[in-house]
């Protein structure tokens, strides 16, 4: 890969990858590392993508491996988690902030689903490949998700 093409897909995509990475890993940190890794990846990737969304799923599931990898880690087993440092977003309305609450709740499975369904605009078929589950996987874990937080926010308003 030349250093333009690296360039440019760096460009086009690091937020995408640092969304789904911060939402893989839970802070900022480990997200950072999780996109650094996923570069150096690209950039060291010898094959050229067929199209635009070949490279854009291939980013995408190169950060969800590197996730999966760090939750998996040795480091991560033995180490009891600080409380986050970072400040918390603010938002518009109370809903909309038990949403993203509700949404943090859910295991990484369900997490990454719902993310990847509802934020980034990914088809089922599409998230399956990312993944690398089958589509009945990627619809029962949606379908999951949901039910758990209704569960979560009809919970929080009463």
């Amino acid at each position: 890969m030349n250093q333009t093409e690296f360039h440019r897909l760096a460009t086009s995509y690091l937020d995408t990858v640092y969304r789904v990475a911060l939402n893989g890993c839970k802070n900022q940190a480990d997200a950072e590392d999780v996109v650094q890794n996923t570069f150096i990846k690209l950039l060291n990737k010898k094959d050229n993508f067929i199209d635009e969304e070949h490279a854009r799923k291939w980013l995408i599931r190169v950060a969800v491996n590197e996730c999966n990898s760090l939750w998996r880690s040795p480091w991560r087993k033995h180490t009891s988690s600080l409380e986050e440092l970072t400040t918390e977003p603010t938002f518009s309305s109370p809903e909309k902030s038990a949403l993203y609450y509700a949404i943090r709740e859910l295991p990484v499975k369900y997490r990454q689903a719902i993310h990847l369904y509802y934020f980034e605009g990914y088809q089922v078929k599409e998230i399956a490949d990312i993944i690398g589950i089958s589509e009945t996987a990627v619809q029962t874990r949606l379908l999951r998700a949901r039910q758990k937080l209704k569960e979560i926010l009809k919970e929080a308003w009463q």
